[in-house]
């Protein structure tokens, strides 16, 4: 891998109406799907060998829609669940605060981080030098510090909803 691209997924159902959606599926909504059509214009001059993708709804419909714009086969996306959004547990369903603290039934800060260098690892292992990852915000911020470990998982800033962003 030579380059690591990251979108998280477009606005879902469950962000516009500010819910904790986590690993609740939640289909995008259709600004959510707009947006995943941006991104994809967005990453037509960068030459995408491989989409690793959430096996979440929301994300492998936006992963789909980027890659119907870039000419990358849907039938070629691989997922994984390691992508997976972070387990909310208790919240989900529930409505959206940034800061959640320390929960009950949440999955932890240390697992998600332990979850997301199994994925930085496992993508390391594939053998394509473009792969664009597309996930969720928690996750997505777990693998930027594993890429970029200089880069804090907490406090750092989130990915707006089918923002392409560069990891390495």
């Amino acid at each position: 891998m030579v380059h690591l691209y990251f979108v998280r997924h477009g606005l879902s159902v469950m962000n516009k109406k500010g819910i904790f959606s986590g690993r609740t599926e939640t289909p995008l909504d259709s600004e959510g799907e707009q947006q995943a059509v941006v991104a994809g214009q967005q990453l037509c001059d960068v030459a995408i060998d491989c989409i690793v993708v959430s096996p979440m709804q929301r994300a492998v419909q936006t992963a789909e829609i980027i890659a119907e714009q870039i000419g990358y086969s849907k039938h070629k996306l691989i997922t994984t669940s390691l992508l997976t959004e972070r387990d909310f547990g208790p919240l989900e369903g529930t409505e959206y605060k940034p800061d959640l603290g320390d929960h009950e039934g949440v999955e932890t800060i240390e697992d998600l981080l332990t979850r997301a260098q199994a994925g930085y690892e496992f993508l390391q292992q594939l053998p394509y030098d473009n792969i664009l990852v597309v996930s969720h915000g928690a996750i997505g911020r777990a693998l930027r510090h594993c890429a970029n470990p200089s880069i804090p998982f907490k406090p750092s800033p989130g990915f707006g909803n089918a923002e392409v962003v560069k990891l390495i």
